[in-house]
């Protein structure tokens, strides 16, 4: 006989519906994640390497850079985030939905913070994993690191880059970004 409480099965349409109050709701396993606002020095990196991958990505037509708030949603599995960055190349183009991206972005980032930081490395890489992403960036904006883990053939070993990181996705190369630029100081 089972006597545990009753369990709620959340779902990305579930939080769709809470308050708009400058909080994530992420949805994953059918776990409702609620996540503060992010810090100013998160928002700075985030933004730089925002604009370095716009350069090689966009500005060379292969795609779309995305930066959050913007939802990904897997609808097979009714889960969904709001990852800090996101690219989508032509090829899944039709990913692009008006109320974001429904499907597998080909590159996911996310900038380490302190109450995010074990989901990102746990949780969320799994996610990615399963849902098709191409491949997936951890930035620590602290030690100032990026690992990167190709998902296609199986993502289980980062590379982490402390000078130069290349921009690799599915075995295509797109350029190198100099991390001394993306982790400098606020001016």
């Amino acid at each position: 006989m089972w006597n545990g409480m009753a369990t709620t099965h959340i779902t990305w349409r579930d939080a769709q519906h809470m308050p708009e109050n400058g909080k994530r709701y992420e949805v994953i396993d059918g776990q409702l994640y609620v996540t503060p606002a992010p810090s100013r020095r998160h928002q700075w990196v985030c933004g730089r390497l925002f604009l370095a991958l716009a350069r090689l990505l966009e500005e060379q037509d292969h795609g779309w850079v995305y930066a959050a708030p913007l939802s990904v949603e897997f609808p097979e599995t009714e889960e969904g985030v709001q990852p800090d960055l996101m690219f989508v190349s032509r090829q899944r183009a039709e990913r692009l939905v008006h109320e974001g991206i429904r499907g597998a972005p080909d590159l996911v980032v996310e900038v380490l913070s302190p109450s995010t930081a074990d989901r990102d490395r746990t949780i969320k890489r799994k996610l990615y994993l399963r849902q098709g992403v191409r491949a997936y960036w951890i930035v620590d904006h602290h030690s100032e690191y990026v690992d990167v883990w190709d998902l296609e053939p199986g993502g289980d070993d980062p590379v982490r880059h402390t000078y130069r990181l290349p921009v690799e996705i599915g075995g295509d190369s797109y350029g190198v970004i100099s991390l001394p630029d993306i982790f400098a100081p606020e001016r």
